[in-house]
């Protein structure tokens, strides 16, 4: 197939931040664009600048300081009924700042036309034409969004036909046919977009909304058909069930299609965690391309063929999107699947070692009762250094008394510990928020004057799921305690009917790994 140049526009700061629990704040803005153009998206779409909308007006005065490589767009709608584009408010902010490209979206939807502006199908035409021509004439390249096209040509195609003439011959340059419902399937995108292509001079482009989860299939099948600009949110955040996420587009059409664009695939794994950072959201670890599971492998027959031909099991090579392969260790998992992650993790293994066999069993009777070690990297490696190895001499923890007072309304918690390391036992005492911080801490601050290393080690994580419900206040419970030192993080895991007792099994894990991996004292 001929390669073709995609141009790829960016609507996160406008489109994606009209998603449920975003609002990003100015400074987001900025830092947002910033890191979009070092991915080398063609535009970026970064607001809807108005009267009511003050944090957008300010992006595009802050952003002009900076000489980004992408094209920045505003973002508004065509002027109102029965107003001329010189007396519309809205229109006059598209051309107060020296912005490049001004986007415009117009009804093509009859429905809309006459339910939603209350409006003629003339008038409507003659709002795209005016506003186009407007923006067109101030100097502005206009990117001309046909709002709800693919329902507008299923209702009436020649209506929603003349929408697109009509913003052509007004001086648009692009013309982009949104699914803004997501009510359209890609095989219909696919022959809409071919049909149409002869009929306009002007390049096309498709907007697709995620309402019946194909937004990214509406995408690349409208650039299937022809279509040149791709609009879409990073990690598909937007509207309702969202955009097209331009992380899925982009490296679909790289690594399936082999189409040309500007952007940076190895940046793409960054750019979606930096997103995902700014506007606090929960991590899809299977997203497409760049999740943390995207390439991972826990079935024993997947994961011993990936070590022999990573073809095997892998459509592309992570590394081109920023990503890489993992081996996951559970009980689907076979030696071979063991033996590689042992050797990830810096312990020499083959599969055939009987002690990989005996390390296996044991991680499937655990798994039986509980534990899921898929997350729990820290307790993998002390239970396959201790097949390996030996159980390491570190330190062995002798007890601990946890005692809560309450003063009121106010409480304090005091824990006393003792731990016993090279046959020399130590005590410390220590308060907390909660009888697990007041361990944490005094578990710390025990093994401090042996271990100086470990007073940088942070519990940054504390995750409690009950795992047999049925059993009420008698059911198991799984901890996942995440740690962080130097840069290193790590989790571990404990598995208890008591809470307390799965905390501490957990914690003196998380201390245990640190010791053997991180520490430099």
């Amino acid at each position: 197939m001929e390669e073709s140049k995609i141009l790829i526009f960016d609507t996160t700061l406008r489109d994606g931040n009209q998603a449920v629990g975003i609002n990003f704040s100015l400074e987001d803005k900025i830092k947002i664009a910033l890191k979009l153009d070092d991915l080398g998206v063609n535009y970026i779409e970064g607001g809807w600048p108005n009267e009511t909308n003050q944090v957008d007006v300010s992006f595009f005065q802050r952003i002009l300081k900076y000489r980004l490589r992408a094209r920045v767009s505003t973002f508004g709608r065509t002027r109102k009924p029965g107003v001329s584009v010189e007396e519309d408010p809205d229109l006059k902010y598209l051309v107060q700042p020296n912005i490049p490209t001004a986007t415009i979206f117009g009804k093509s939807w009859v429905l809309h036309v006459k339910d939603v502006l209350n409006t003629t199908l003339e008038e409507n035409l003659s709002m795209i034409y005016d506003s186009v021509k407007y923006l067109k004439e101030s100097g502005r390249e206009v990117v001309f969004d046909a709002e709800h096209f693919f329902d507008g040509y299923r209702d009436d195609p020649d209506y929603a036909l003349e929408v697109l003439k009509t913003a052509e011959k007004a001086g648009a340059s692009f013309l982009v046919l949104a699914d803004t419902r997501g009510a359209s399937e890609p095989l219909e995108v696919y022959e809409v977009v071919k049909n149409i292509k002869g009929v306009f001079e002007t390049p096309l482009g498709i907007h697709a909304h995620n309402d019946t989860g194909m937004a990214v299939a509406n995408t690349v099948a409208a650039v299937k058909a022809g279509a040149v600009m791709v609009q879409g949110t990073i990690n598909g955040i937007g509207e309702r069930c969202g955009n097209a996420d331009l992380v899925q587009v982009i490296g679909v059409l790289a690594a399936r299609f082999n189409y040309r664009m500007d952007v940076n695939l190895r940046m793409l794994s960054t750019v979606s965690r930096y997103l995902r950072d700014i506007a606090s959201l929960e991590e899809n670890p299977r997203q497409p391309f760049v999740g943390k599971y995207a390439f991972s492998h826990k079935g024993g027959v997947h994961g011993d063929a990936v070590l022999k031909n990573r073809e095997a099991y892998e459509f592309t090579d992570p590394a081109i999107f920023g990503s890489t392969s993992a081996i996951i260790v559970s009980s689907q998992s076979g030696t071979a699947n063991l033996a590689a992650k042992a050797k990830e993790m810096g312990l020499e293994a083959d599969k055939r070692d009987p002690r990989i066999l005996e390390a296996l069993r044991k991680i499937k009777d655990l798994e039986s009762k509980g534990y899921v070690f898929e997350d729990a990297d820290g307790s993998l490696f002390l239970l396959l250094h201790e097949a390996l190895h030996g159980s390491p001499q570190l330190f062995e923890l002798e007890h601990w008394t946890s005692i809560v007072t309450w003063l009121g309304d106010r409480q304090i918690v005091e824990c006393v510990v003792k731990v016993r390391v090279g046959g020399v036992s130590m005590s410390a005492s220590s308060e907390g928020n909660g009888p697990v911080n007041a361990f944490d801490n005094a578990l710390k601050k025990a093994l401090s004057p042996v271990y100086p290393g470990i007073a940088y080690v942070s519990l940054t994580g504390f995750r409690v799921r009950e795992i047999d419900a049925p059993s009420g206040t008698a059911a198991s419970v799984r901890i996942l305690a995440e740690f962080e030192s130097n840069g290193n993080r790590w989790t571990t895991i404990g598995v208890s009917t008591n809470i307390l007792k799965a905390a501490e099994e957990a914690l003196v894990a998380g201390y245990k790994y640190f010791l053997l991996k991180h520490n430099k004292q």
